[in-house]
């Protein structure tokens, strides 16, 4: 049974008041629709992928993504590189362990990225039991397992990392090891454009980044990953409300993120599990 759970949406406002500066180490398929989720929320994009420039700029930027969609080797040696130095400045860090399981290099450098502590993992049912050692993963980028299969598995790598997991889905799960959120609302639609997911993992890195730096009230890392999640959702209901296929969905999506506020991000379905 899950409980009420208050959604900060005052994240939101913070973010659009102080735009996060998000490097994207992402795959070539989305670097266009990641971008411009950014910009539709009201973060700024930098797409700082090659080595020598990963890690200085890791260092300065508000948040960093490392996505594992395409990883050529330049782009690998950049993720390492941009981990690290995230992690010695201090700026909150997103893995999406893209299509990891049967893949030999992505996995590979998906356990080693791992054991650099992300902030934040984002991913599929599959990907996440892949990255927990209990699963082969699914078929490439796409799920062959549930949300609530990969429970265990989001657990156990958030307790590795002491970071934060979200497990993308019908309905959302995110957890911090101790505390389970369930969020609902979205559309499957996204799941019919490329870089539904992967433009997510680049938001996870801004609202965390505006939590980090705006208020009085203390934000966790698992309270801006929820927000943000809300956000993703009631934008994603919005756009398949006005929008015929896919091909509409895409430009919808950008405007809906671009006027949505914090009441509606307040309006999406969030429960906590029992503790």
């Amino acid at each position: 049974m899950g409980v009420p759970y208050a959604v900060r949406s005052e994240v939101l406002e913070t973010l659009r008041a102080a735009p996060p500066l998000v490097q994207c180490l992402t795959n070539s398929v989305v670097t266009n629709v990641t971008a411009n989720v950014l910009l539709s929320a009201g973060a700024a994009p930098a797409m700082v992928d090659i080595t020598d420039e990963a890690g200085p700029f890791a260092a300065v930027a508000s948040a960093v993504l490392i996505n594992l969609g395409t990883p050529q080797p330049e782009q690998r040696l950049a993720d390492l590189e941009a981990a690290q130095a995230a992690k010695k400045a201090g700026t909150p860090w997103v893995l999406d362990p893209v299509a990891i399981g049967a893949l030999t290099h992505r996995t590979a450098l998906a356990h080693r990225l791992l054991g650099m502590s992300p902030d934040v993992v984002r991913g599929n049912a599959s990907e996440i039991i892949a990255l927990a050692g209990l699963g082969g993963g699914g078929r490439g980028p796409e799920t062959s397992d549930d949300v609530d299969g990969a429970r265990e598995a989001a657990h156990a790598v958030a307790a590795r990392t002491g970071g934060v997991v979200a497990v993308s889905g019908p309905v959302d799960l995110i957890t911090d090891g101790t505390r389970t959120v369930r969020v609902g609302g979205g559309s499957a639609m996204l799941t019919r454009m490329t870089g539904g997911g992967c433009a997510l993992g680049a938001l996870i890195g801004a609202f965390v980044a505006a939590a980090r730096t705006g208020g009085a009230a203390p934000v966790s890392d698992l309270d801006a990953v929820v927000a943000c999640h809300a956000f993703y959702s009631a934008a994603a209901e919005r756009a398949a409300a006005r929008s015929e296929g896919p091909g509409s969905f895409q430009p919808a999506l950008l405007d809906a993120l671009a006027g949505l506020g914090r009441d509606a991000v307040a309006s999406t379905p969030v429960t906590e599990e029992d503790r």
